[in-house]
């Protein structure tokens, strides 16, 4: 989208020696359209969750009632005005925090999630900026995160806020590493790390009846999946993995003494990285784009939405784990990734390697 721009005013006469000005114009064009499905990505997934979480404990979650103002049929409009609310509130920054830390530290979490979705595709054309690298691209952008999450509890100057960022950066630092283990068996058979070549590898079928994805194709890349999809649940602190806000034992962690926008920055971003790590597992393991009936209902309308169906069922999973496992301690966390997750992505790694060389 961005060449796109680029190429476009480039062609205008009068304004295509101002190279430095286009470049600048084509990304903040190119980053209005991913800020608005932030926003809406966001709001549904929202409303969704409460729904879920409603029907998991028996009972009805937003509904609208009565005459005169409410949330409308189903409850659908409740999000929205949560938003407005958040958006009116006052903007509170405690007397004795890092007001500088404290008010940069929302906006680095965003732009670590907002910078990510411009390299991830929805089908073969529609991506922000299109990366031979775009595997890695997305690993390292969803790295910067952590670093806002630590100002927070620092600057913030309040002890259940810096427990919670301490608990946050251990947590996501050590679950990167088998995320990104896990990923590895899916470079070694497309033999790319851009997200074309990724899907591109996976048309076809298995068995001539399943599609030719690879959680079908080779046995092991079924464990890679479950040790990448359990470790991003990990790193976008979701239960049971939410030690970090703890609600229980640190009020709210690292986002204790924020509110109005900021506070709403940090869920924009955590909604925007379950889509993320969602759609990478898509792309990566469930054929991204391509359609589960392989010679079926393609094409990029139908490539858009095959990947969001998948990626809106892996984050409802991830909503049914919220509602499903009680909260790991420190110590099981940490446990669980040092001495399972990452013996497990090697074995992985040997064994698509094995499998791969004796059925090729």
């Amino acid at each position: 989208m961005v060449d796109f721009y680029i190429n476009l005013f480039s062609s205008i006469e009068f304004i295509k020696s101002y190279q430095s000005s286009i470049f600048i114009i084509s990304v903040v064009l190119a980053g209005i359209p991913i800020f608005g499905f932030m926003a809406v990505n966001a709001l549904v997934a929202v409303y969704v969750e409460r729904k879920v979480s409603a029907f998991m404990q028996d009972r009805l979650g937003p509904m609208g009632h009565g005459v005169g103002l409410h949330a409308g049929k189903w409850g659908v409009l409740q999000t929205l005005a949560d938003a407005i609310k958040l958006l009116t509130k006052e903007d509170i920054i405690p007397d004795s925090a890092d007001k500088k830390l404290f008010l940069l530290a929302p906006c680095i979490i965003f732009i670590g999630s907002f910078v990510a979705f411009a390299g991830f595709p929805f089908n073969e054309f529609l991506v922000a900026a299109d990366f031979n690298l775009g595997l890695f691209y997305i690993l390292a952008m969803s790295s910067v995160g952590v670093i806002g999450i630590i100002l927070a509890g620092y600057s913030s100057n309040n002890k259940w806020s810096l427990y919670g960022s301490m608990r946050s950066a251990a947590q996501i630092v050590s679950y990167e590493i088998p995320a990104a283990l896990s990923l590895l068996p899916i470079v070694m058979l497309s033999g790319s790390l851009a997200f074309k070549d990724i899907v591109y590898a996976q048309t076809g079928t298995t068995f001539g009846i399943l599609p030719n994805w690879f959680i079908f194709n080779n046995p092991f890349m079924i464990v890679a999946f479950w040790l990448f999809f359990i470790a991003g649940v990990a790193e976008v602190n979701r239960t049971p993995f939410d030690l970090p806000e703890a609600e229980s034992e640190l009020v709210a962690g690292w986002m204790t003494e924020y509110s109005g926008m900021r506070w709403a920055f940090f869920f924009l971003a955590e909604y925007a990285n379950m889509f993320i790590v969602a759609g990478v597992a898509t792309i990566g393991f469930l054929g991204g784009w391509l359609s589960p009936i392989p010679g079926y209902f393609d094409g990029n309308i139908w490539g858009v939405f095959w990947l969001v169906s998948k990626t809106s069922f892996l984050i409802f999973v991830m909503m049914w784990f919220r509602w499903t496992f009680p909260r790991l301690r420190t110590d099981q966390l940490m446990r669980m990734c040092w001495k399972f997750f990452l013996p497990g992505s090697f074995f992985v790694i040997i064994g698509v390697g094995l499998w791969d060389l004796i059925m090729r």
